[in-house]
């Protein structure tokens, strides 16, 4: 399954077939894309967790940021979240593992200082999902990440990276390592996207996909 690369386009496919004909929930899907940032985290990237920051946007990236942060909270790791955007634009699932983060009592903030007191930067703002240039609060974090001495670990695709083309779209984090989910990306693969992306693990054991529907 993880040897092609695909687009934007054919995930969101494959996704919605997965949830919508399939069955299976999209949280569920949340979780095992959360389980295997973390074990890559815990097991296959041996760095400083001191002190983790993930950098979580509104949408369904920063859904699985929150529920990255509440996995590595549960195994004993400091972790404090780094809300980015407008919480009124929040996805239903980035609601729902917003809940739990504050069941779990995880630390948020919105000032991006603490950046500077990262081991490591988890970037989930954006995932397969930019399609226009990043701006504003988006663009003052990606450069505060990239300013950082902390490792960053990218959920999905480095934000700010253009999941078809490999452009940066504007400003875009320069991550150590991308877990990305169920197959390659076509982005991560070409053009700045290949420098951008660091080391890229492919979490394949993600659900069922309908390859050739």
């Amino acid at each position: 399954m993880s040897s092609q690369a695909i687009t934007a386009e054919q995930m969101r496919h494959y996704d919605s077939y997965t949830i919508n004909h399939i069955g299976v929930p999209s949280l569920v899907l949340m979780e095992r894309a959360a389980l295997a940032v973390r074990d890559e985290i815990l097991n296959a990237f041996p760095i400083n967790l001191d002190h983790v920051v993930v950098v979580a946007g509104t949408g369904n990236n920063g859904g699985d940021g929150l529920d990255v942060a509440r996995l590595l909270h549960i195994a004993g790791v400091d972790v404090t979240i780094l809300n980015v955007g407008n919480p009124a634009h929040t996805s239903d699932e980035h609601q729902v593992q917003e809940r739990i983060c504050h069941y779990y009592q995880i630390p948020e903030t919105t000032d991006l200082a603490i950046l500077n007191k990262a081991t490591l930067i988890v970037d989930a703002m954006f995932g397969i999902g930019i399609d226009r240039p990043v701006e504003g609060a988006y663009a003052d974090a990606i450069k505060a990440i990239n300013q950082a001495s902390a490792v960053v670990v990218a959920v999905d695709m480095p934000s700010g990276i253009n999941t078809d083309t490999g452009e940066v779209m504007g400003v875009a984090v320069k991550a150590d390592l991308t877990v990305t989910f169920a197959f390659n990306k076509v982005g991560l693969t070409k053009n700045d996207g290949k420098d951008y992306a660091g080391r890229i693990a492919i979490a394949d054991d993600m659900g069922t996909y309908a390859v050739d529907d």
